[in-house]
């Protein structure tokens, strides 16, 4: 089945999330907010917490997406399919979803934590939904714990923070 991107207000993602949910169970057979673990400092300690991989965007998976976006219509918050074109909606790429899938842990729709190595230059994931996608990387925040990737998604090159822990740095 196709997934689709919706447009959300920042920070009503949940809430525009349990409508959708509420007002068009039949039309919608899968709809999430992905998520990425990162560590933060709080109160001097590190601790792993879960924030929005893409603020202010909802995936929905649908056959019928005219239907959705006559449904999205009548709901009471900001809500836009990405993706029109020529008064045809667009779903995401089969490379974007695949992308998606490989990274998320199926049920939580979760992109978990990475565990890494520096060898000289070059970074090797030991552990972690990027093991194997290392050529993805472009950028290392040792400090904050999180890898950077530039991916096609939207139909635009995103830049896409997801957590990294590195282990180990040798020259």
């Amino acid at each position: 089945m196709p997934m689709y991107v919706i447009q959300v207000a920042g920070g009503r993602e949940a809430h525009a999330k349990s409508l959708i949910e509420r007002t068009m169970p039949e039309l919608v057979s899968e709809c999430f907010v992905p998520r990425r673990e990162v560590y933060r400092r709080v109160g001097g300690e590190w601790v792993r917490l879960t924030e929005r991989l893409f603020p202010g965007y909802l995936f929905v998976t649908t056959g019928d997406v005219l239907g959705v976006s006559e449904a999205l219509r009548r709901i009471p918050a900001f809500t836009r399919l990405l993706g029109k074109s020529d008064e045809r909606i667009i779903p995401l790429s089969q490379d974007e979803v695949a992308w998606l899938t490989a990274l998320m842990e199926p049920q939580q729709k979760v992109v978990e934590m990475s565990v890494g190595v520096i060898e000289g230059d070059k970074v090797m994931i030991i552990d972690g939904p990027l093991k194997g996608h290392e050529a993805l990387i472009s950028k290392i925040d040792r400090h904050k714990r999180c890898a950077y990737l530039d991916m096609r998604m939207f139909g635009r090159t995103k830049t896409i923070k997801v957590g990294l822990e590195i282990v180990r740095k040798q020259a």
